[in-house]
């Protein structure tokens, strides 16, 4: 887009630009805290390029479609822009002559202290000192707010994630999509967009009714009755303390013979049958026999007892949310019978083989979906369409699902969903977060919930603690693969990435504190007033470094990428580190100003490290 206040007027030999009530001499606005440093150069560069028309008398794209970008390298200056490349053709000219006149008619700014061409013509920006030394004032002004945007009124994202079946504890498998999840809706809400965050829990369907009968069984053993366990049942510790849990309050009530549970059950798969057949029959018993009275009864002791151990983990791991969501209040609800029926009133069903089926392939799903069973059952994908309705029916204008990466035929079957209801399929979004495998002295710990034999969530953090857990599971892109190493994570050295980022914060504080020692304060106005002191290299890295954090901030929302602001805080810490240990300076020196000056500056990287800490869900301590 033009900047405001452009208006095109036509003579007999092309289009050409002009600005109005601009007098001669005119730069753009200066540099002020809500005018990004990439879009002060973008005005820059579109001031020369109304220049270029005028002096050319000759037609160019109204949008021209450059970037302006960070530079890869230091020696090619902060930024760079490939405006002559993409115009070049246009003019019928050489990038390098069409960026030798861009560069020659940009407007003066105190901000940029140098401008180069480099290769084919892409144009390198050099920022000065003083735009560097404005990012402290930016930092000290905005406190716990350095980096966030103004907040973004039209679009509220729902962001549902975690949302594991409350069929037994979190293990570390789930740890890491906690972590992404909620660090993401924090770097959302950053970014100045409005976020609810959501758990959807599975409390309907057969995954719970093999929980309800798997504690049965051993609730079953506890009053002394020998019974069989399936070979498809849960067989975790925590399905003990539940049954244990029942029995301590009912008693033997429950209480039946081996010969009514096991007579005239089909053979399971260790016996040669099939295990599913098995255990769906071994619930059909348990419900016979108990009555559906008694049988839910176990199911909702079942459900509360992991759910609540859920929600405590999950508080214990820093993640909260604004709404745990029930499947089964919405199946009692009639949420999903009226979808099913909407659905049909679109023509967008049909029926074979007893079933009900949604055209999924006409919204460019692979196949089309079962959504109720010839039994009458509606499925699971049934739940998942009104469970899709009913966020945008909330008023969300975005939903994001994070899912783990065995989910990668839900992107489909979802976007299918949001096309046959109305809805637009680009306002719903998939993010799959892929495994993460737990590495204990250079051996995989093989993890199964269902055979009982994981490593917890709660193992896991009282064994490296909540912030290496947060820190660990964020710090790789979340589609690629993480060897989560316990040993690793442990180490209180440099070589341990969460150390190494919160002794930089730590290290900062205990500066502080030696200041206070020697009797001494710390002036702010005085060293902001002595800030261009600040010259050494290792002062200037920082200083761009801090500069360059709300721009990560806003390329992690845009890319739903925490580990940017992961590996931005290593780089971080390590710009501090260097200072304090390879440049040879003193923070604490005789002089005032100096002083001063310096304090300002570790100050401010210690507040821009404590926001980055907390927006991945780690502490930021003042000692370590």
């Amino acid at each position: 887009m033009w900047p405001a206040g452009l208006t095109q007027v036509r003579t007999r030999a092309c289009r050409v630009w002009k600005v109005p009530s601009i007098p001669v001499g005119y730069a753009p606005r200066p540099l002020r805290r809500v005018l990004a440093v990439k879009e002060h150069l973008t005005e820059l560069v579109m001031q020369a390029l109304l220049d270029v028309r005028r002096k050319r008398k000759c037609e160019l794209p109204e949008t021209p479609g450059f970037v302006i970008e960070r530079t890869r390298q230091k020696e090619h200056g902060d930024f760079a822009t490939n405006v002559a490349l993409v115009l070049a053709k246009s003019l019928g000219v050489k990038p390098r002559e069409l960026a030798e006149e861009i560069i020659a008619t940009l407007p003066e700014s105190r901000h940029v202290e140098k401008v180069a061409i480099a290769g084919p013509g892409f144009i390198n920006f050099t920022l000065s000192r003083g735009c560097l030394l404005g990012t402290l004032k930016r930092v000290f002004e905005r406190g716990e707010q350095y980096g966030a945007a103004e907040p973004n009124e039209k679009e509220h994202i729902t962001l549902e994630f975690v949302s594991a079946n409350p069929t037994g504890p979190l293990h570390v498998g789930h740890g890491r999509g906690a972590a992404f999840g909620a660090s993401l809706a924090n770097i959302l809400e950053a970014s100045g967009l409005k976020v609810q965050r959501e758990y959807y829990i599975n409390d309907y369907g057969r995954q719970m009714d093999i929980l309800a009968a798997s504690v049965w069984l051993r609730y079953l053993e506890l009053c002394g009755v020998p019974v069989r366990f399936p070979d498809n049942g849960y067989k975790g510790d925590y399905v003990i303390d539940v049954a244990r849990d029942l029995k301590h309050r009912h008693g033997d009530r429950m209480r039946r013979t081996t010969v009514e549970v096991a007579d005239g059950l089909p053979a399971d798969e260790s016996q040669g049958g099939d295990k599913e057949l098995h255990v769906d029959a071994l619930i059909s018993r348990a419900r016979q026999l108990l009555g559906s009275e008694d049988f839910d009864l176990v199911y909702r002791i079942a459900l509360d007892r992991l759910l609540d151990a859920i929600r405590e983990e999950l508080l214990a791991f820093n993640v909260r949310y604004d709404e745990w969501f029930s499947e089964r209040a919405l199946a009692d609800s009639g949420a999903v019978a009226r979808v099913i029926e909407r659905l049909k009133r679109l023509g967008h069903l049909y029926e074979k083989d007893g079933a009900k089926w949604f055209r999924a392939t006409t919204f460019g799903d692979e196949k089309d979906r079962v959504v109720v069973r010839e039994n009458g059952q509606t499925t699971y994908f049934a739940s998942d369409i009104a469970y899709l309705l009913n966020k945008f029916e909330r008023g969300y204008t975005r939903a994001i699902y994070v899912l783990g990466a065995d989910h990668h035929g839900y992107i489909a079957r979802l976007k299918a969903a949001a096309s046959g209801l109305g809805l637009n399929p680009a306002n719903v979004e998939i993010v799959l977060v892929q495994f993460a495998k737990l590495f204990k002295d250079g051996k995989e710990v093989p993890m199964g919930k269902r055979e009982g034999n994981f490593v917890t969530l709660t193992d896991l953090r009282t064994e490296v603690g909540t912030d290496a857990a947060r820190f660990f599971y964020v710090m790789r892109s979340h589609d690629a693969h993480l060897d989560f190493d316990l040993e690793l994570a442990k180490k209180q050295e440099r070589d341990n990435p969460v150390f190494y980022v919160q002794y930089a914060h730590a290290r900062i504080a205990s500066v502080f504190r030696e200041l206070g020692e020697r009797g001494l304060v710390h002036n702010r106005f005085a060293g902001d007033a002595a800030k261009m002191l600040l010259d050494n290299p290792h002062e200037l890295e920082l200083l761009s470094t801090m500069q360059r954090y709300p721009e990560v901030i806003e390329q992690a929302a845009l890319h739903r990428s925490p580990h940017m602001v992961a590996n931005y805080l290593r780089e971080l810490a390590a710009a501090l580190h260097g200072y304090y240990d390879g440049a040879g300076v003193k923070i604490l020196v005789d002089e005032d100003d100096l002083r001063n000056a310096r304090l300002n500056l570790i100050q401010a990287v210690k507040q821009v490290l404590a926001n980055g800490l907390r927006l991945i869900g780690v502490s930021a301590p003042e000692k370590m």
